[in-house]
């Protein structure tokens, strides 16, 4: 038997929620402030997935083996997971605004320090450096968005600053294959720098403080624990917060195994990845666009189920193709393009359902959601990709198997909270 959650936290006074505080920042409107809090999360697909096609080139540049070149990526996931889980309780407490300026000057630094790399563990370095700065953008931006609306327009902002992120993974290895065949790997990373120090400026011009002081947490040891054992031992959290992680890792288990696929059984070369990530995204942005149509014309669980039909009958198709054909283009990319549609459809509804389970400290929450997404994928790049890479068959299966497990997640979640709903009206 699961513990019941805690019943005496706070409700969700968002009708109550004072003012921001005064800001030298002009007000944004709803679309600009997706641009801005897209632009913020492009930080991570830019750091991932541009530097892709330059694998083969930094390994001679920098005298390293493939693993070696890979642990960079590792690296970066792992550092990613690790300190995302604190972008949250540090917004909590010193305010969203101040959280996103701090991790872009830490961000800027590290880019131009893996521009300036002259040995792999120096990159690795740095690509650390890039990981512990690169997800205050996604967290905090999910706390600006509950902060400012609720329910249907809430899903309708995420889902926004979903179809504007998507951009960055159809054109970030896309752009890399192109600097690194003309040009030089470092200079993936010198673009990567201009794009942030601009990104600073906009955000500490307009970016406004959503989070008033009188609405902050403190910032100590004991307080942090006694959140992060809440979250950490609630059940419905870890349910929710798996099935936009086990879905994701179904997406990004191809991404990763990207450089081995793309030339070894499709026989593309670095400045054609755009054959992958071009579908793939695609269906992210339309799936991000019905996910903003029918908010608030239906409940999120009927949102979650749509998006689960596109997911499963995707991977199946996937893997029935590669059981009889061998891998060719388009069909083994095509079903890409379903599955993240309906990826998309999943996540802003089951995001905001996770979020509300503890509406005081949404900023925390956010940390916990991202913290599990990452780090399966940080498990996914270092140890599951490589083994299935051999094989487009296998990543088939390992995405299936992926969806599949999400799809538990969910349901498990559904009759979980139904008998907690029975237990309370029989007590």
């Amino acid at each position: 038997m699961f513990p019941t959650p805690p019943a005496n936290l706070p409700p969700d006074p968002v009708a109550e929620i004072p003012p921001p505080e005064p800001s030298h920042a002009k007000p944004l409107s709803a679309f600009a402030l997706a641009i801005v809090l897209a632009s913020l999360s492009m930080l991570g697909p830019f750091s991932i997935d541009a530097y892709l096609p330059a694998f083969p080139n930094i390994q001679a540049s920098l005298h390293a083996t493939p693993l070696e070149v890979q642990q960079t990526l590792t690296a970066y996931m792992l550092a990613f997971a690790a300190m995302v889980l604190w972008h949250g309780a540090l917004a909590d407490a010193f305010g969203r605004r101040n959280v996103v300026l701090v991790s872009l000057v830490l961000f800027a630094i590290g880019t131009m320090g893996c521009a300036a790399a002259h040995s792999v563990h120096y990159l690795w370095f740095f690509r650390v450096l890039q990981g512990v700065s690169a997800g205050a953008g996604v967290v905090v931006g999910r706390a600006i968005i509950r902060d400012l609306y609720a329910d249907a327009p809430a899903a309708r902002l995420l889902s926004m600053v979903t179809m504007i992120f998507s951009i960055a993974p159809a054109i970030a290895p896309v752009l890399g294959g192109v600097i690194v065949k003309y040009l030089d790997w470092r200079a993936i990373f010198l673009f990567l720098f201009i794009y942030t120090v601009g990104l600073f400026l906009v955000c500490y011009r307009r970016l406004p403080e959503t989070l008033p002081p009188g609405r902050r947490q403190p910032f100590n040891p004991r307080y942090l624990a006694r959140n992060y054992r809440t979250i950490l031992t609630s059940p419905l959290f870890h349910l929710k917060s798996g099935v936009v992680a086990f879905n994701f890792a179904g997406l990004f288990v191809y991404i990763t195994a990207a450089p081995v696929m793309l030339p070894r059984h499709l026989g593309l070369g670095p400045d054609q990845f755009g054959w992958l990530f071009i579908p793939a995204v695609s269906g992210i942005f339309l799936g991000a666009l019905a996910a903003n149509r029918i908010a608030g014309k239906m409940s999120f669980a009927r949102q979650i189920g749509i998006g689960f039909c596109f997911l499963i009958a995707a991977a199946s198709v996937n893997v029935i193709y590669h059981w009889f054909q061998p891998p060719s283009l388009p069909w083994s990319v095509a079903p890409l393009f379903f599955y993240t549609f309906g990826m998309s459809v999943v996540a802003p509804a089951a995001t905001l359902l996770g979020l509300d389970l503890f509406p005081h400290i949404r900023g925390t929450v956010a940390s916990c959601q991202s913290f599990a997404t990452t780090l399966l994928g940080a498990v996914v790049a270092g140890a599951i990709a490589p083994v299935l890479s051999d094989s487009v068959l296998w990543l088939a299966y390992g995405q299936l198997a992926f969806t599949v497990t999400a799809l538990a997640l969910w349901l498990t979640a559904r009759y979980y909270r139904s008998m907690l709903s029975a237990q309370q009206a029989g007590g």
